[in-house]
């Protein structure tokens, strides 16, 4: 063979390649061009859904009787933003509201009684969602104690005990909070943000910044948030429906019925004495969360109340439930 003849076979090897790759890719490009297409009109919905919808904001608002300045933009945006976040926060909304059902008689009663106004309630929402939860720095229960503060309110804290758990002593020391607050800065709106970052703090930003109002104060962004959070919690759960909770009442989270034992001794064992008294250990401490441990130790004979379940809650609470459904 020629060396011409040689030469020309590279050439239309090289020249078929080329052609075959052309052929090949713009058969993938067409392929996936249809492919895309396909899934396009497969994921395109006939109908929505799901909506999501603007939470309604009233025209007037008052907290603890004290009027809330939705004219001013930065305020009604402030709230506007806790509306939108705990009205689409679905699920933890949702568990606030079933749990309402059951602790909010008791603290709207001591609330009350204690004359604190009864939206103060929505504060214990805000600090703990109706829950005995221990937060990053140590604050503890309903109402979000710190170790140090709880015996400034007659709350002990000690080996076995935490009162800081008692839903009862707690609210209580929280009115007694409050009060205090209140008498310092003169509104409600102001108790509760030193309820957040304490009374000292909020002074030195009055008196840093010349203004005593809430709502004109540039603070810590936690503190900043949260009155309105409470704000926001007060309208969704004094009207869920509104707001999109459509909860039947059967599923709220009942009241229990509870029987009260004095006791000023020494508790060895609390397993045998939930059995001594008709129950076991897991309702004693599910009433009864500030003992913390195993025995309740108790030398001076101080006088703790044991909450403890009504003969035959639990029965009867499902029987309820039952006749209910």
């Amino acid at each position: 063979m020629d060396k011409k003849k040689l030469m020309k076979i590279p050439f239309f090897i090289i020249l078929g390649l080329g052609l075959g790759l052309i052929f090949a890719n713009s058969f993938i490009f067409s392929s996936s061009e249809k492919a895309n297409q396909i899934k396009e009109t497969e994921i395109q919905p006939t109908t929505i859904p799901y909506k999501v919808f603007q939470p309604y904001i009233p025209d007037t608002l008052s907290f603890c009787g004290e009027n809330v300045p939705l004219q001013n933009f930065d305020v009604y945006e402030a709230l506007d933003y806790e509306l939108i976040v705990n009205t689409y926060r679905h699920s933890s909304t949702l568990i606030y509201i079933k749990r309402a059902n059951r602790y909010f008689p008791e603290i709207e009663k001591i609330l009350k009684e204690k004359g604190i106004p009864d939206d103060m309630k929505y504060l214990c929402v805000a600090e703990s969602g109706l829950a005995n939860v221990v937060s990053p720095a140590g604050a503890t229960g309903f109402w979000q104690f710190m170790k140090t503060t709880a015996g400034e309110y007659n709350m002990h804290v000690g080996k076995g005990i935490d009162e800081r758990y008692n839903h009862t002593k707690s609210a209580i020391a929280a009115t007694e909070y409050l009060h205090k607050a209140y008498k310092v800065f003169k509104s409600w709106t102001l108790a509760a943000a030193s309820y957040n970052m304490g009374m000292g703090g909020l002074q030195k930003d009055i008196d840093y910044q010349k203004v005593n109002s809430y709502w004109d104060l540039h603070l810590n962004q936690e503190t900043a948030r949260y009155v309105y959070r409470i704000l926001a919690l007060k309208l969704i759960m004094s009207n869920p429906k509104l707001y999109g909770f459509d909860i039947d009442e059967k599923h709220l989270y009942k009241e229990i019925k509870t029987q009260e034992i004095v006791v000023d001794t020494t508790i060895s064992d609390l397993v045998e004495f939930a059995f001594k008294h008709g129950t076991n250990y897991k309702m004693l401490k599910y009433f009864n969360p500030w003992l913390t441990g195993k025995s309740l130790i108790n030398p001076n004979k101080k006088e703790y109340k044991i909450v403890l379940p009504a003969k035959n809650a639990r029965e009867c609470m499902k029987q309820s439930k039952n006749n209910d459904e």
